[in-house]
């Protein structure tokens, strides 16, 4: 028996295969859909393909998961699926835990696709088209949102009037299986440390920052949306909604125009005027670039401060995603100048790549720790499997 997990996002399928005892099978992802998109996979840290897909014409998420059955077919044609699990952004207020995916519960998912225009429909796609593919495995959904649907009222709501919030607008939060994985593996590294005040940094294309309390969410960056916080890689963040009035109003947009402009020309791109990956960036050393990157961090240390606010003060750091994993440099301007919190970096270890980057006698610990919804997904496919 093996589970296969699918994480759609934007223009990427990240997928991997476990077994019945979730260790992992397979691991690999298709990305650039509808652009140059590219397939790779490792089995064992080793690497059985990496390649241009452009020749076949994988325009389209369904492409792209038909590309991951060829593979999956030719490659290992004895392998048994029995459960998909998926990635959902979205699950409003009604799921707060992993379910079966049924044609009700997909029903009242596709309602939600205005609150992540980017990422649900995708999501949706690849549990239609999983179901066609494997018509006898348990389809099951696990939520972005789900890690952060206790937080305190305050940190939940909108000062709108109240209706609203009974009506479903308030602060979802999202990356939440990011969030469970990395605060379950800091109890592992330092449990002293998970048991306290700590702010995750999921940095990459999508950004956000969460407030954890004992393994609790009690606060996010991301609101209702996953628009709201920090700056990313095509999206906004932070937003004065007086913007938004004034794009209309006295500019002639449309919402639709709005969106499209919030969702995909915004952020490190739509500050740079170059690019939305800060691998770019930071080789194009020009001024533009470093503005965008320097507005990047200096809302990342406002969002610190706040956080640690919320907590009351704060024991730990972890630094995860793409960018929170690999670019040294962000964590170090994010970093310096938090003595006065606590902090004591060190800029040695952190270049070296370490998975702790504090010295030894700061008060508050920085991990790096590189996350993984994917087995986060399986583990919670495996469980709806017992039951």
């Amino acid at each position: 028996m093996h589970l296969l997990t699918l994480n759609c996002g934007s223009s990427s399928i990240k997928f991997a295969i476990f077994d019945s005892d979730v260790r992992e099978f397979l691991r690999g992802q298709i990305d650039g859909i509808g652009t140059a998109p590219r397939i790779s996979a490792k089995r064992n840290a080793e690497s059985i393909i990496d390649r241009s897909l452009e020749d076949a014409n994988v325009s389209d998420h369904g492409a792209a998961f038909a590309a991951i059955l060829d593979l999956l077919r030719t490659g290992f044609p004895d392998i048994s699926i029995a459960s998909v699990g998926h990635r959902i952004v979205h699950g409003g207020t009604q799921f707060s835990q992993p379910v079966v995916l049924d044609k009700d519960t997909i029903e009242k998912l596709r309602a939600l696709i205005p609150l992540a225009p980017l990422h649900q429909p995708n999501n949706i796609a690849g549990v239609d088209a999983a179901a066609a593919a494997f018509p006898d495995a348990l389809q099951v959904g696990c939520f972005d949102t789900a890690f952060h649907r206790d937080q305190p009222w305050i940190n939940d709501a909108f000062a709108l009037p109240y209706h609203y919030y009974e009506e479903g607008v308030r602060r979802y939060g999202f990356h939440g299986l990011s969030y469970e994985y990395v605060s379950g593996r800091l109890r592992e590294i330092s449990p002293t440390h998970a048991s306290g005040r700590v702010v995750v940094c999921h940095l990459g294309n999508g950004a956000s920052m969460c407030a954890i309390d004992n393994g609790r969410s009690i606060g996010s960056t991301m609101g209702f949306t996953a628009l709201d916080g920090l700056p990313m890689g095509t999206r906004c963040g932070q937003l004065d909604p007086g913007v938004v009035l004034y794009l209309m109003q006295e500019k002639g947009m449309s919402a639709h125009a709005i969106e499209d402009m919030l969702y995909h020309d915004s952020g490190l791109k739509g500050l740079s005027g170059l690019s939305n990956d800060l691998r770019t960036l930071e080789a194009a050393a020009t001024p533009e670039a470093d503005r965008a990157i320097d507005y990047f961090t200096g809302r990342i240390r406002i969002e610190l401060g706040a956080l640690a606010a919320m907590l009351g003060g704060l024991d730990a750091v972890i630094f995860c995603g793409g960018i929170g994993e690999n670019a040294w440099r962000i964590r170090q301007s994010v970093c310096e100048g938090f003595e006065w919190m606590g902090v004591e970096f060190d800029a040695r270890r952190n270049r070296s790549g370490d998975a702790i980057i504090s010295t030894d006698q700061s008060s508050v610990g920085l991990f790096v720790i590189q996350t993984d919804e994917e087995i986060v997904i399986a583990r919670h496919a495996l469980e709806l499997i017992g039951q």
